[in-house]
């Protein structure tokens, strides 16, 4: 399947337009650290009434679906996100839904597919992420919404990066989660269209990396895939209509921990007030860590931030905004996080 690279930015627009009243425009929020040399701003996906930036992708998807397609009912593979996005619309369109989950998906996700009136298979995560790249799952009736690699999935991702240049033109850099590249994908190509110096920088974590293991080797390259409570990004490998896509927008990876991610999740709770699952609590581990002149300064984890990596900096990048793709984490991880464990 042959994507357009990068996303047309009439196509961002006009999902922009299909999706006005149709999903919360969320805000922009600074994040406030007495020691931090430049300025980090958040955005909220968590605060979508799913709490993710799903619903924008799965709403534009399926608005521009053929409508005899959907007759019977629609299904995604999704470990919860994208599930809950698709649950929601189909719900408003009174059409069944139905999602293939992997075994490691957590309680909180699945128990909201229920609630939005989908039901789910949870399969081992193999044989989930075979569907992913099948783009099928045998058995399944109804329109299959592809997570990552629909165009008009990516287009309607893509209109998170038109309200970032609407709320703060000024914008260095973006730091968004990686997880099969449509989020990133989609944001970059509005980015580099409208403002073609913005960096766009994905966040992995390191155990599920294939973003950052693909760019070192210049192709699509399978790694060891480790399951975590950052269930929301990472995988064994690169969706192969991915690949030029994420190679040629997003300007690099950064690679944090499990602990990183933690940390970042309770200065979220501590600074903000703000509750993000681990997918999106990477973007602001990766912004206080990586490739930035801004945090060339950057504190010791002895003040409340995570241990600066072994990357070069990057000169004039003074505002940066990170990605909060989600807040769907169960509670007793979340307790666990808070009271200075990992789940």
């Amino acid at each position: 399947m042959a994507l357009p690279n990068p996303i047309p930015l009439a196509d961002i627009k006009a999902a922009q337009a299909r999706l006005n009243g149709k999903v919360l425009r969320t805000p922009l929020i600074r994040f406030y650290h007495e020691d931090l040399p430049g300025e980090i701003y958040l955005k909220p996906e968590n605060l979508q009434p799913i709490g993710s930036f799903k619903l924008r992708g799965a709403h534009n998807a399926m608005a521009l679906a053929d409508k005899a397609l959907l007759a019977e009912g629609v299904y995604t593979a999704s470990a919860g996100n994208m599930a809950q996005g698709v649950a929601w619309v189909a719900k408003q369109m009174g059409i069944p839904c139905q999602v293939v989950v992997p075994d490691h998906a957590p309680q909180t996700k699945l128990d909201a597919i229920e609630r939005l009136g989908g039901s789910y298979v949870k399969v081992p995560f193999d044989e989930w992420w075979q569907v992913i790249v099948d783009h099928k799952y045998e058995g399944m009736e109804g329109l299959f919404i592809h997570p990552v690699s629909d165009p008009g999935v990516i287009a309607g991702n893509g209109t998170i990066g038109l309200e970032i240049l609407e709320d703060l033109p000024d914008v260095d850099a973006v730091v968004v989660p990686y997880g099969g590249g449509g989020l990133s994908s989609g944001i970059a190509s509005a980015m580099k269209a409208l403002k073609p110096d913005v960096k766009v920088f994905a966040s992995e974590v390191e155990t599920a990396c294939p973003l950052s293991a693909s760019l070192k080797a210049g192709q699509p390259t399978t790694i060891d895939y480790k399951a975590s409570f950052v269930d929301g990004i990472g995988s064994r490998g690169i969706l192969p209509e991915m690949w030029p896509l994420a190679s040629s927008l997003l300007d690099d990876s950064i690679v944090v921990s499990l602990e990183q991610i933690a940390t970042a999740i309770r200065l979220l709770m501590e600074r903000n007030r703000m509750i993000a699952e681990g997918a999106g609590a990477s973007s602001l581990a990766a912004a206080l860590t990586g490739p930035s002149a801004l945090f060339d300064s950057a504190p010791s984890a002895a003040k409340g931030l995570p241990t600066a990596r072994q990357r070069p900096p990057l000169s004039g990048l003074n505002k940066v905004v990170c990605v909060i793709s989600g807040g769907n984490i169960d509670a007793d991880k979340l307790k666990t996080i808070l009271d200075g464990g990992l789940p």
